[in-house]
């Protein structure tokens, strides 16, 4: 253990007890977040990024003042209290700067994912009324500049990383920050005007949700929801100023969002990863000791870790499932307060040695929490990573909820659950089995949708999810699945397609898979295959497989499909098990339409783009 990482290790084990308030005195506003934040927190390495390959950083005192440039260039723009801005970018200081700019200046942000289509920004800009565009580059714009053009109120961009060439109305952020700088000397006391004008019950933001079912709602998020969910969601864990994250997700992502302001509010050193391509490398340089991620990260570093045993020979892979086993047998043990005996200690020690240590490795060695949440995450994958010494701490929430509804922590966990109530959020199950939610974080409601909103609250107020699920005797919450997404076969059964996916997703053969069958016969599935591995399985078994179409079209792979399918839902009532399956060549995609930017599938858009291929699947029954 290095002297920094013991170091580490003092601060937190010295920091408050759990359960003791953030600051002395809660924030009421984002702005006013900021600021306590930078006053009780003075780091010279606040956020941290990566540019013509050295880690640079801005320092808390830096990043407010720049914040506070930024909000007041965009008042010498004309935008006021309640107007919005939009920001379409990656992840980086910029974006962390333009989102507190706006706050300070009251104005409402409206994040946008850099995956959306060009009719997705053109629908979401307009329908938000926004007057001003950050992007990216000018590579950025042109993708999209087409969709934007006939916006009368869209009136101003302004650049991350370029000057805007000849784009009418551009400029770049340093030369919004200059107006800013400009606008200070004439005004000295307008930007603590600015500061103090707004209230928690303002809009603070503007997010879409990504469709899944339909045309995007823009949720609408209050300072006062943001800022509890924060507090209410942190009181979870036991943050320190010492710990170090990782920033991967996109901050469009509510998620992310929300994780950055507790960064932010703990005055943590935040990282932002390069790219998603360079989240390995960011790892083993960063040394995160929280890491905030949704369960695909995680299938996939399992994935990967599975197919360096099987490249590796008959022996390591054996030697890999059998270390597998036992972190999950020991997992499963301490869940259920069982002891361990001597031998299996000696062989989890073992196990740690040969493999463990190096799938820790692969997150740079000194993590504390993992958190996920946005999706499923299939129980092996839960007890893999915990018995193997990484703590994967899964939660629940929505965009319409700020978002965090419950989470597990290290207090408190519970294999196959979202964990408990966060801090002043109430759960309870309708009669129908939806989770329907009640407190501090729930959105006011959807931006210009009036009838959106009231179907989504009850009589009484509670917030329908859209999501089924249960609460069992310790009060844990456990998702079943999306209530708008159930298969209903011709012969009147309900089926639950997601915990069907996992199981059939827990095979080291299958990348993706999507269960179908809603007015069918019997359900079937359209699976996208691990072709790495397939291509080592093929090797050992000497098949001359190379293309994605030759595997997809083998018998001998289909028929080891049809196999582990069998294996993994044994346990499912018949009218539950897949009767029918085709593989798939490509990957299903945010690029591709057939996912949300959140990594979710868009059962809609897959059922259309593979109609005749599922009607052939089921015609030849």
């Amino acid at each position: 253990m290095t002297e920094a990482d013991q170091q580490l290790n003092i601060a937190i084990t010295q920091e408050a007890p759990r359960g003791k308030p953030l600051l002395d005195d809660e924030p009421q506003t984002l702005a006013e977040l900021f600021i306590k934040a930078v006053q009780k927190h003075r780091r010279p390495d606040a956020l941290n990024f990566k540019r013509d390959g050295k880690w640079r950083s801005f320092s808390s005192e830096e990043f407010m003042t720049r914040a506070g440039h930024v909000a007041l260039g965009l008042y010498s723009l004309g935008l006021r209290s309640g107007d919005k801005a939009a920001i379409l970018a990656a992840n980086s200081p910029e974006w962390s700067l333009a989102d507190a700019g706006c706050q300070l200046a009251g104005v409402i942000d409206v994040p946008l994912y850099t995956t959306l289509s060009p009719d997705s920004i053109r629908y979401i800009v307009s329908d938000s009324g926004a007057k001003l565009l950050f992007v990216d580059n000018l590579a950025s714009y042109e993708r999209v500049s087409g969709s934007l053009g006939d916006f009368a109120a869209l009136a101003s961009l302004v650049f991350f990383h370029d000057d805007g060439g000849n784009v009418a109305n551009a400029m770049s952020i340093e030369g919004l920050e200059e107006r800013g700088r400009s606008l200070e000397e004439e005004r000295p006391t307008l930007l603590a005007e600015l500061q103090t004008a707004g209230s928690a019950n303002d809009v603070a933001t503007l997010i879409y949700t990504s469709g899944t079912t339909g045309e995007p709602k823009g949720v609408m998020l209050t300072h006062a929801n943001i800022i509890s969910n924060v507090i209410d969601s942190g009181e979870k864990y036991t943050f320190s100023a010492a710990d170090v994250p990782l920033s991967v997700l996109p901050l469009s992502h509510v998620f992310e969002r929300s994780a950055m302001y507790l960064y932010i509010l703990n005055g943590m050193a935040v990282h932002y990863a390069e790219s998603i391509d360079k989240i390995p490398d960011n790892l083993r340089e960063v040394r995160p000791t929280i890491f905030v991620g949704v369960p695909r990260i995680f299938e996939k570093v399992y994935a990967r870790a599975k197919l360096n045993s099987a490249e590796g020979g008959r022996f390591r892979e054996r030697i890999f499932d059998w270390a597998i086993e036992t972190a999950s047998y020991c997992a499963r043990a301490k869940e259920d307060g069982r002891p361990i005996s001597i031998i299996m200690a000696f062989k989890h020690t073992l196990a740690d040695r040969l493999v463990f240590s190096k799938l820790r490795d692969f997150f740079g060695g000194r993590l504390r929490y993992c958190i996920t949440g946005g999706a499923a995450l299939s129980d092996d994958i839960y007890l893999i990573f915990m018995g193997a010494g990484i703590p994967l701490m899964q939660g629940y929430g929505l965009t319409e909820t700020s978002p965090v509804v419950s989470s597990n922590n290290p207090f408190e966990v519970k294999v196959g659950t979202v964990g408990k109530p966060i801090r002043n959020t109430k759960i309870r199950i309708a009669s129908d089995g939806e989770i329907e939610v009640s407190g501090p974080g729930v959105t006011p409601g959807y931006y210009n949708k009036e009838t959106a909103t009231l179907e989504a609250f009850t009589a009484d107020g509670w917030f329908r999810t859209g999501d089924i699920g249960e609460i069992d005797t310790e009060g844990f919450l456990r998702i079943t699945d999306r209530k708008k997404e159930l298969l209903k076969t011709s012969g009147g059964k309900y089926i639950a397609p997601s915990p069907i996916e996992g199981m059939i997703r827990s095979s080291r053969f299958v990348n993706q898979v999507v269960l179908i069958g809603n007015e069918r016969k019997f359900p079937a599935a359209l699976i996208v295959p691990n072709f790495e591995m397939l291509r080592s399985y093929a090797k050992h078994k000497n098949l001359d497989l190379r293309t994605p179409s030759q595997f997809c079209s083998s018998p001998a792979v289909n028929d080891l499909m049809e196999r582990q399918i069998e294996s993994k839902t044994e346990a499912l009532a018949q009218y539950e098990k897949v009767k029918k399956f085709v593989l798939l060549e490509n990957e299903l995609t945010v690029d591709g339409g057939e996912m949300t930017p959140t990594l979710k599938i868009k059962r809609r858009v897959v059922d259309e783009k593979y109609k005749s291929l599922i009607d052939r699947l089921y015609e030849e029954n």
